[in-house]
């Protein structure tokens, strides 16, 4: 059996008062955010705002004393990179509910973003965070400088 017409109007007006609310949350919580991430040998942290800006740079350890103008800048890039991308991945995260269809409303379709178009190839390439690099693989930064990685 169908609902009425005022039913079904209350309901979606009801989940749209809730999604409203919810987008302005989101918002809210988008508005502090920030990562921070070390280099990969551990020189430099750099964090990134809420809009993939960056906010800091550390020079850790006086590492960088010891490092050519070349690495210092290949580790900053590295660090300010990475934490650019995990600040577009949360962003792309805390904005997936509202790309979903509503299960209360049907009407309600949700809306499609380009993720790629917005913050480029690498936002959805898998993220390896979690798992240890087991090919022996070297950082893109570190091969253009023509080092291993080996200390």
């Amino acid at each position: 059996m169908t609902e009425p017409l005022e039913q079904r109007l209350e309901k979606a007006m009801a989940e749209l008062r809730s999604a409203q609310e919810a987008v302005e949350r989101t918002e809210r919580e988008l508005r502090q955010a920030s990562f921070a991430v070390l280099s990969s040998d551990r020189a430099v942290r750099a964090t990134v705002g809420p809009q993939g800006e960056l906010t800091g740079v550390e020079f850790l350890e006086d590492k960088y004393r010891s490092m050519s103008p070349q690495e210092l800048a290949a580790s900053v890039l590295e660090a300010a990179s990475a934490a650019r991308l995990k600040m577009n991945r949360h962003v792309m995260k805390a904005m997936a509910p509202f790309t979903e269809p509503s299960s209360e409303v049907p009407e309600l379709k949700g809306f499609e973003l380009d993720w790629e178009r917005i913050f480029g190839p690498g936002v959805l390439e898998k993220d390896d965070e979690d798992t240890a690099r087991t090919d022996g693989a070297v950082p893109g930064w570190r091969d253009a400088l023509g080092e291993d990685g080996e200390d």
